[in-house]
């Protein structure tokens, strides 16, 4: 089952960077632009503006594949700044700050640093294809080893 679950590692993180990608730029675009139930940020304000700007861009790069691991720096540096300025203030834990959701998108996109994006990303059309390859036999490989 090992076997089956470490073919099928680079295909799940892909479909973990789209969604998560997606979910953010859809926060971005809500806060910009009024839609889905958001409200309209006035634009140039600090922070708000300039958030859902890299919620917006970050988010499509990420859900894309395209330029995945800056894109998920850039938007983890920002959920980190959400974090700690904008919620941490009001309380330590996440659950009494109302920064949960800012911790987790911190943390996803910081995990999509060192993975990279998985498979079905357009930074495979722009790199080594061997570099990026998911591993075709992985018997021999350890247990641990992450094939992306």
């Amino acid at each position: 089952m090992t076997l089956h679950l470490n073919r099928a590692q680079p295909y799940a993180l892909g479909l973990f960077r789209f969604v998560v990608g997606l979910i953010f730029a859809i926060h971005g675009a809500s806060s910009l632009f009024g839609v889905l139930g958001g409200r309209d940020v006035t634009a140039g304000t600090w922070p708000g503006w300039y958030a859902a700007l890299i919620q917006l861009v970050c988010g499509t790069l990420v859900a894309l594949g395209l330029g995945t691991r800056i894109a998920a720096f850039i938007a983890s540096g920002s959920m980190a700044y959400a974090y700690f300025v904008v919620h941490q203030p009001e309380a330590l834990a996440p659950v009494g700050n109302g920064g949960e959701t800012s911790a987790l998108f911190c943390w996803a996109f910081l995990l999509l640093v060192f993975t990279g994006p998985g498979a079905v990303a357009l930074d495979r059309l722009f790199g080594s294809r061997t570099e990026h390859a998911p591993a075709e036999d992985s018997r021999h490989e350890p247990a641990t080893a992450v094939s992306v």
